[in-house]
C-alpha cells in the first residue's frame, strides 16, 4: 500500500532515471490525455508531495499522478520486458534513450501547467518528507477539530501529508491510544507528529517497511496486519476493525492491552 515513504522513494528513482533527459516516447493512456504528447521535451525533475507525484517537463508542464491503493511506477531498460502488470493496467509511459518509466493502475493522472500545481496539491498539509516540513503547522491542523478520532485525523492529508493506513495503526500503537481516541484527548499530540516524521524518514529508502527495529521476518510492524496474532510488546492478541467514513473505510489494528480505550 503506497504511503508517503513509498511515494518519496518512487520519485527519487524516477528523478534519477529521467531528470535531464529528452523524452523519446510519451503515451498517456487515459481518455482526457490520449492526444497529449510530451515527446521531445526534457524532464526537469520528479518531485513528491505527500502521496502525489509531480513530473515536470520543459514548456511549463507537469504530469500529476497519484498511486492510490495499488498504483506503481516501474523503470525498465531498453528492450527489457515490462514487469509491473498486464498491458491493460498501464496508464502512462515516459521513455528516454536509456530508460522507460511505466505507470500502472494509476487512479489519477493529469497534465497541468506547472504554475497551476497548487490547484492539485495546495490543499495538502505540511509534507512529512518535504523540504518545507513545519511541525507546528501540522500540529495546529491536527488539533483544529479536537473531537475528531485521531485515526481519521492522521489519514486526512490536509493535516499532514504522507500518513496512510499502515502508519496510522503503528503511530496509535506507539503513543498508546486507540485510533478512535479524540484528538483533543491525546496526552502529547506533539509526540505523535514527531513520531510520524521519524518513521517516514527512517523508511523512505527501505523497500520493506519497518517500525519496530526488529529485522526478523514477521516482526517488522507492531500491530498492522497482525489480527489475532500476539502483540509484539505484551502478547495480547491484536484486534482489528473497520474505521472511517463509509466511503473511506479501512481496517485499523490495535492492541487492547497496550492501547486502552478511553
Amino acid at each position: 500500500m503506497p504511503e508517503g515513504d513509498t511515494v518519496w522513494r518512487t520519485a527519487h528513482e524516477l528523478h534519477g532515471a529521467l531528470a535531464g533527459a529528452l523524452l523519446t516516447r510519451s503515451d498517456l493512456r487515459v481518455p482526457k490525455l490520449a492526444t497529449k504528447d510530451l515527446t521531445g521535451r526534457r524532464v526537469l525533475d520528479v518531485t513528491p508531495r505527500g502521496k502525489h507525484l509531480l513530473t515536470r517537463v520543459e514548456g511549463g508542464l507537469t504530469l500529476h499522478s497519484h498511486l492510490g491503493m495499488e498504483g506503481a511506477w516501474r523503470l525498465h531498460a531498453p528492450g527489457e520486458r515490462w514487469r509491473g502488470g498486464p498491458a491493460y493496467q498501464v496508464r502512462a509511459v515516459l521513455g528516454t534513450a536509456d530508460r522507460t518509466a511505466v505507470g500502472y493502475r494509476l487512479p489519477l493522472l493529469d497534465l497541468l501547467r506547472t504554475s497551476d500545481e497548487h490547484h492539485a496539491v495546495g490543499h495538502l498539509g505540511p509534507d512529512l518528507l518535504g523540504p518545507g516540513w513545519d511541525p507546528d503547522e501540522a500540529l495546529r491542523r491536527l488539533l483544529a477539530d479536537p473531537a475528531r478520532p485521531v485515526g481519521e485525523a492522521l489519514l486526512d492529508q490536509r493535516n499532514l501529508a504522507g500518513v496512510g493506513n499502515v502508519y496510522r495503526s503503528e503511530l496509535c500503537f506507539l503513543v498508546r491510544v486507540v485510533p478512535w481516541t479524540p484528538v483533543g484527548e491525546l496526552p502529547s499530540p506533539e509526540r505523535l507528529v514527531a513520531l510520524a516524521k521519524r518513521l517516514l524518514e527512517a523508511n523512505r529508502t527501505r523497500t520493506a517497511r519497518n517500525t519496530t527495529g526488529d529485522r526478523r521476518r514477521g516482526n517488522s510492524l507492531w500491530v498492522y496486519g497482525r489480527r489475532h496474532r500476539p502483540c509484539l510488546r505484551c502478547g495480547t492478541p491484536v484486534r482489528s476493525a473497520e474505521s472511517g467514513p463509509a466511503a473511506e473505510r479501512r481496517v485499523v489494528y490495535w492492541c487492547p492491552r497496550c492501547q486502552p480505550a478511553p
